[in-house]
Parts: structure tokens; C-alpha cells; sequence
């Protein structure tokens, strides 16, 4: 076979039909190898790639110009509108500084970034319109997102550039967050403080839209379309906002100071995040590195998350809102991902109200993350979790648990709950289990090493609902400040766990719990006054 004849029989290979007899070859480097979905707990459908015609255009065509002064929204939309009206193909923004406004993704377009090239959302919040949209699992009104798609199908951006979201014009900042001499110069920069001088706000706006929650971000007794106005800047919107839509790939770019979630694929279906990267300081509230809501078919797989929350996140909506919706996130394979920090490694919750199943977690590393393993809700969800498989993770220098389920979760981040405020959300009349009740049951963890950590481990469920059928095998934890605690508990098996604190003290105190097995060893009831064992 000569060379001709094999790169033409290569590139019948590799490109794929398209409607009306057209030919489309799939994304350059896009190699996702099926091998992957070898040995997975559970059937999960091969998720399908975008394919593009071979159709290029230049954004600089419609009048971009790189000198991060022009205001590139309407150049870079109209070329998104172009290929969109040809069939598709490829958008390409070249190297250079460009300033834009948002960006609307459509259908059958590759928005593809060259190197050292950089996208600079602007700062002028007017630029961004209030929309009818769903946040933190609740349907509110925020700000338009710097990138976004509705209803779209086989959409990409991919290629080697940075899109930075101007994040630290929106975000509030939390005085115990910066240095004295950070938060000195944060306060000469302009915007306003709380009352009591704790949390620093861009705009007086910011202020009273952050006065007006009460149900975290979701302000209340803001009717007019001036008052949503006069509090736009506290209404951040996330930088990627991917809605209902279908065969959608991240690859190869950098995502980076959002005003609040970073990346927020919601009811998607076939989504392929692959190496991507994403940036948001750690004092950045509300900075989750990705939020996969009430998705389905999805990969999330050799990338690295620098968060200001929690990192790799699977959500499913909050309390009525998420169960009216009625949509679980499933069929996930989160691989070979790297996490340097955020509130939590790999978080389920604590909007989950729609389900989460069928999750896969393999390959991962967590540096410093404040806790690593992370399982949170609390009573008013609903929704039920189940069938998350966990293996081969390695953490070091997790400040709390390296791994946690907490049913009482309070809206606060890892050890900023006081032991008070803990106690307080656990001593409430004990409710009848109803639609509003979380359930966290047949998750499956294995092979995890951890040096360095808070407590080892902390079991939390309901007494109404306790944690079920939750396998934990191969574990160990060294230089852990205290050992493991179970509670709320129904069906936990402990196999070959070794856990070393830094104290003389109990590894595994168990307490109101039943069923638990420890190296074929059950516990068949242990009531509220415990049991403590040494794991070793």
C-alpha cells in the first residue's frame, strides 16, 4: 500500500457524515481512546464527539483587532454567526489580546484559539445583560455568562488559548481571606464594606444584592427591572454557562478568574472536558472549578482544577427546584485529573435534588484541597445518591477529612462550621423521611492514599436517613491529625485501613450506627454512646 493510499483510506477513517451529503471530519487531536470505558462499573454509552466541515474563518476578518482595547463582541459573534449560517467549520481567534464582551456559541461551531491567544472578558458589567437562568440549583436571574449556548449541538472550544473572566471586578472578598496589607489595598481600591468590615463588595449594588439573600445567591424583594439593575454587580455570572445542549468538547484551553463558577455545563448531554485547565484564586467565593448539573454521558478527564471552591463538582439542583426539574447527573468517567486546590477534590453536592448515579472517579490527585473526597446535602433536598465508584486516588496535605459525608451541611466551607454551629444543625426534632429527604447510598471507594490530613475520615448522615451500603477497602492515611468517625450509618464496610494520627487516640470511634462491618468483623448496633478502635 503506498503512502497516498494510506493517508486517503486515514482520512476516510477519521471523518464522519454530515446531514445533506456533506463530509465533516472530526476535531484535530481529538483522540479519545475507547479504552477507557473498559471495566466500568457500570453500562455507560461511548460519548459522542463533535465533528466540524472543513470551513475556516478568522474572527480578524469581521473587524477584531488584538490590542486589548477594541471591544471585540460583535466581530467574534458575527463570525460565530457566519460558519453557524454556512453549515459549520471553525472559528479561530489568532494570537493577541482581545477584549470582548460576551460570546454566544452556536451550533456546528469550533471555537478554536491559537497560541498566546487571549480572550479578556470586560469589566463593564452594563455589558452584560440579567437573564432568566438557573444558579446554585435554583431558577433566579444573573448576569449573562462571558460564554455561553443554549439548545445548541456540536459545539467545541478547543486549541491552546485563555479566556479570563475579569472575575475580581465582581467578586467579594472575605477580610480572613487576604493578608492585613492585601485587604489594605483591596479598601483604597474603591467598592464598599459590610457593616461589620468582614467582606469587602465592588458596588454599594453588590452590597444590597448580597443583603437581599437569604437563600444563599437567590436575592429576595427585588421586583422592578431598576432594582435588579441598581444590583447587577453583585449578580456574577459564570464564566461557561453550556445549557441543553448536545455533543459538546473543552480541549487544550485555559479557563481563569471567574466572578463565580467557572465552567457550568447544565442538562447537557455528551460533554467531553479533556485537557483543559482551570484557574480561580482560593479566596474567590462561589469559584467552583466545574459544576456538571443534571448532565448525562459525560468525560472529565486529563485535566488540572485550581479552585476557590470546590473543584470537580456533580450537581443535580437544589430542594423543589432541582426536583421539578427531575434530571440526574449520570453516566460521568472523571479521569486522570489533577486538583492543586478547592474546598473539596471530587464533591457531590450539596445540590443533588434531581440524583446522581453512576458516577466513575479513577486516576486522581489532590494537592491540598481542603477536604478530598467530598459527600454533602442537608434535610430540604431530596434526591438520591448512588452507584459512585471511586479508585487510585493519592492526596497529600488535606487540611480537614480526605474523605467526608455530611448530611448536615450548613452552606459553609471546610472547617469554618464551628463544632457549635455543627451541634446546633444536628439537634432538631427528627422529621418523617419524605421527598425533601437526601439519601446517599452504594458508593464504592478504593485504593486511596492520603499523607498528611485533618480527621481521617467523617461518616455524618441523618438519623432519619442514614448512609447506606458504603464500601471503603485499601486505604491509607498517615499523619492525620485525628482518626475516623462514623455516625448515621447503616451497612459501612471498613476493609484493610490503616490510619495514623499524630495523637495516642482512637483511629475509628463509631457511634449510632449499625451493620458495620470492619475487616469481616460486624458491628451489628452501636448506639449514641460509641465504640472506639484502632485501625492499623
Amino acid at each position: 500500500m503506498n503512502t497516498l493510499t494510506k493517508k486517503l483510506l486515514l482520512l476516510t477513517a477519521i471523518c464522519l457524515p454530515l446531514s445533506h451529503g456533506n463530509r465533516t471530519c472530526a476535531q484535530e487531536g481529538n483522540v479519545i481512546d475507547n479504552s477507557i470505558y473498559n471495566d466500568l462499573p457500570f453500562e455507560m454509552p461511548i460519548v459522542e464527539q463533535p465533528a466540524f466541515p472543513d470551513y475556516t474563518i478568522s474572527i480578524v476578518a469581521f473587524g477584531a483587532q488584538n490590542d486589548g482595547k477594541f471591544l471585540n463582541t460583535k466581530a467574534i459573534n458575527e463570525a460565530i454567526k457566519a460558519v453557524n449560517a454556512k453549515g459549520g467549520g471553525k472559528v479561530v481567534i489568532p494570537e493577541g489580546l482581545w477584549l470582548t464582551g460576551p460570546i454566544e456559541l452556536l451550533s456546528n461551531v469550533n471555537l478554536y484559539t491559537e497560541r498566546n491567544a487571549m480572550i479578556l472578558f470586560t469589566d463593564d458589567f452594563e455589558a452584560y445583560p440579567i437573564i432568566e437562568t438557573s444558579f446554585e440549583g435554583l431558577e433566579t436571574r444573573r448576569c449573562q455568562s462571558p460564554i455561553s449556548a443554549r439548545n445548541a449541538e456540536n459545539i467545541a472550544i478547543t486549541g491552546y488559548g485563555t479566556f479570563d473572566g475579569s472575575g475580581d471586578s465582581w467578586r467579594p472578598v472575605k477580610r480572613d481571606k487576604l493578608t492585613v496589607s492585601q485587604w489594605s489595598k483591596l479598601v483604597k481600591s474603591g467598592g464598599v464594606t459590610d457593616a461589620a468590615g468582614k467582606i469587602w463588595y465592588p458596588t454599594a449594588g453588590a452590597l444590597k444584592g448580597a443583603l437581599a439573600c437569604k437563600d444563599f445567591n437567590v436575592p429576595e424583594g427585588i421586583n422592578t427591572d431598576e432594582e435588579w439593575d441598581e444590583i447587577r454587580p453583585w449578580l456574577r455570572p459564570v464564566l461557561l454557562n453550556i445549557v441543553k445542549s448536545k455533543k459538546v468538547l473543552l480541549e487544550g484551553v485555559t479557563f481563569k478568574n471567574s466572578p463565580s463558577w467557572c465552567l457550568h455545563p447544565l442538562s447537557c448531554e455528551h460533554i467531553t472536558i479533556n485537557n483543559v485547565k482551570v484557574f480561580n484564586p482560593w479566596y474567590s467565593q462561589n469559584g467552583d472549578a466545574l459544576d456538571l448539573e443534571s448532565c448525562k454521558n459525560a468525560l472529565i478527564i486529563n485535566s488540572l482544577f485550581d479552585a476557590g471552591d470546590d473543584a470537580i463538582c456533580i450537581k443535580s439542583g437544589k430542594d423543589e427546584d432541582g426536583r421539578r426539574r427531575g434530571e440526574p447527573c449520570q453516566n460521568v468517567l472523571v479521569k486522570n485529573n489533577t486538583v492543586l486546590h478547592g474546598h473539596g477534590g471530587f464533591v457531590v453536592g450539596s445540590e443533588m435534588s434531581g440524583g446522581v448515579k453512576n458516577i466513575y472517579v479513577t486516576d486522581c490527585t489532590f494537592l491540598g484541597t481542603d477536604v478530598g473526597l467530598r459527600f454533602k446535602s442537608t434535610r430540604g433536598r431530596g434526591g438520591v445518591v448512588e452507584g459512585i465508584y471511586i479508585n487510585n486516588i493519592n492526596m497529600i496535605n488535606i487540611p480537614n477529612e480526605p474523605l467526608l459525608f455530611d448530611l448536615f451541611y450548613g452552606g459553609k466551607g471546610p472547617g469554618e462550621e464551628t463544632e457549635e454551629e455543627r451541634a446546633a444543625n444536628t439537634k432538631t426534632d427528627l422529621p418523617p423521611v419524605t421527598e425533601e429527604t437526601p439519601a446517599f447510598k452504594d458508593i464504592h471507594i478504593t485504593n486511596v492514599n492520603c499523607k498528611g490530613s485533618g480527621r481521617a475520615m467523617f461518616f455524618n448522615g441523618l438519623p432519619e436517613m442514614p448512609i447506606r451500603n458504603i464500601t471503603v477497602k485499601n486505604v491509607v492515611i498517615t499523619n492525620a491529625a485525628e482518626g475516623a468517625v462514623i455516625s448515621q450509618a447503616d451497612g459501612v464496610t471498613l476493609d484493610n485501613i490503616y490510619i495514623e494520627t499524630q495523637s495516642n487516640g482512637p483511629t475509628l470511634q463509631m457511634k449510632n450506627a449499625k451493620n458495620i462491618r470492619i475487616d469481616g468483623k460486624l458491628h451489628k448496633q452501636v448506639d449514641a454512646q460509641g465504640t472506639n478502635l484502632t485501625l492499623k
